[in-house]
C-alpha cells in the first residue's frame, strides 16, 4: 500500500474535522427533531393568533379533517391565515438556505442572499411597474393580466437581468472577492434607479411602493402559493446536491479543486438557487431583510457542525421557526394593526449579526 504524501495527509484531516463523526451526531439529530416540533408549534401558533384568536382544538380539527368546528374559523383559516402562514415558512427555510449558501460561497459571515444584487433588481423591476406611468407599463400589465402578476413578473425579470449579467463576470472572474464587489457594485446602481423613479413618482404611487418594500406575508393568495412554493422547492433541492461539494469548498477553493470538486459549477448553481429564492421572495413578499444573515448562524449555534448535511435541514427548521415568529409579532394578537415584516425580522436578525460581529472581532485578535 502506497503511503499518503504530506500534502494530502492535511486536506484528510481538514475533511475529517468538517464532517461529523457518527458518535457526536447525537446533538445534531437531537437538536433536528426538538427544531421540527417547535416549527410545526410555531405554525400552529402563526395560524391561531390574530385580530380573532382561533382555538387549539380548531386548528387540530382543521388539520386533520380540513374543517373547524366554527365554519367562520374554517373561512378565516382557508382564505387567509394558512396561506400567510404557509408564505412564512416557505419565505424562511428558503432564506435560510439562501443565506447558508451566500455565507459558504464567499466565506463571509455576514453574505446575506440580496448580496449579489438580485434583490434590488427585483426591487427596480417593481419600481418600473408601481411608479412608472405611460403606454410602455400599461402594455406590460396587460400583457400578463393584471397587476398583481405584473408586480410578480416585474420582479422576477429584474432579478433574472441582474443574474445574467453576474453570470457573465462569473465566466471572467475566478476570485469570489472580485464577484462580492460587482454584486454590491450592481446592487448600488440598480438601487440608484430605483431611488431616480421615487424621486419623480406621483406621491400615491410612492406610498404603495414604500409600503410593498417594508414587506408583507399577508399579501400572498392561494393562487400566488402555486408559483412560491415550487421555486422555493427547485432552489432548495439544487442546494441539497450541492452538500458536499460546499463542505470541501469550506476548506478552500484550492482544496476543493484537489478533491474533484468543479468550483465554477458549484459556484453558477449555488447563485442560481439563491437568485430563485431571492426573486421569488421579493416578488411576492418584498425585500425581507436580516433573515438571510441570522438564520444560518443560528442553525450553526443549534446544532454544532459546519457539515452542510446537517447545517442544511437546520437552517430549514431555524427559517421556518424565525420567520413564523416574525409573522405572529407581526400581527398584534388581540389587535387589528398589523406591522411590517422587516421591523419584526430586524428585531431577530439586527442583534445575531451584532454578535457575529463581536465574535469575529475577538477571534481575529486570538481571544478564545
Amino acid at each position: 500500500m502506497m503511503a499518503s504524501t504530506p500534502a494530502e495527509r492535511p486536506i484528510s484531516a481538514e475533511i475529517d474535522a468538517v464532517r461529523v463523526p457518527r458518535g457526536r451526531l447525537r446533538r445534531p439529530v437531537l437538536a433536528l427533531i426538538v427544531m421540527a416540533v417547535a416549527a410545526v408549534a410555531a405554525i400552529g401558533l402563526g395560524a391561531a393568533v390574530g385580530s380573532v384568536t382561533i382555538g387549539w382544538h380548531d386548528l387540530l380539527l382543521y388539520a386533520t379533517t380540513g374543517h373547524a368546528a366554527d365554519p367562520a374559523s374554517t373561512v378565516l383559516l382557508e382564505q387567509i391565515r394558512m396561506p400567510r402562514v404557509i408564505t412564512a415558512a416557505a419565505v424562511g427555510a428558503g432564506l435560510g438556505i439562501a443565506g447558508l449558501l451566500m455565507q459558504t460561497l464567499f466565506a463571509n459571515p455576514l453574505a446575506d442572499p440580496y448580496i449579489l444584487g438580485v434583490s434590488s433588481g427585483a426591487s427596480l423591476g417593481v419600481a418600473l411597474i408601481t411608479l412608472g406611468t405611460g403606454t410602455v407599463t400599461g402594455g406590460f400589465v396587460s400583457l400578463v393580466g393584471g397587476q398583481r402578476i405584473a408586480v410578480a413578473a416585474a420582479a422576477a425579470t429584474g432579478s433574472a437581468l441582474v443574474l445574467m449579467l453576474i453570470l457573465v463576470i462569473n465566466r471572467w472572474v475566478r476570485s469570489v472577492t472580485t464577484l462580492l464587489i460587482a454584486g454590491v457594485m450592481f446592487s448600488a446602481t440598480v438601487g440608484a434607479f430605483t431611488s431616480l423613479l421615487l424621486a419623480f413618482a406621483d406621491p400615491t404611487r410612492m406610498q404603495r411602493y414604500v409600503m410593498w418594500g417594508l414587506g408583507s406575508f399577508s399579501g400572498v393568495t392561494r393562487g400566488d402559493l402555486l408559483v412560491l412554493l415550487p421555486v422555493i422547492l427547485i432552489a432548495i433541492i439544487i442546494a441539497a446536491l450541492l452538500a458536499r461539494s460546499l463542505n470541501a469548498m469550506l476548506l478552500g477553493e484550492r482544496y476543493a479543486r484537489s478533491m474533484g470538486v468543479r468550483v465554477g459549477s458549484v459556484r453558477v448553481l449555488a447563485m442560481i438557487a439563491t437568485a430563485l429564492i431571492a426573486g421569488a421572495v421579493t416578488a411576492y413578499c418584498g425585500p425581507i431583510a436580516f433573515l438571510g444573515i441570522a438564520v444560518p448562524h443560528l442553525a450553526r449555534l443549534t446544532i454544532g457542525s459546519s457539515d452542510h448535511r446537517l447545517l442544511m435541514p437546520a437552517s430549514i427548521l431555524v427559517g421556518v421557526i424565525a420567520s413564523s415568529v416574525c409573522s405572529v409579532v407581526a400581527q398584534l394578537p388581540g389587535d387589528d394593526a398589523v406591522l411590517p415584516i422587516n421591523v419584526t425580522a430586524a428585531l431577530i436578525g439586527a442583534p445575531v449579526v451584532i454578535v457575529v460581529l463581536l465574535r469575529s472581532r475577538r477571534l481575529s485578535a486570538g481571544a478564545v
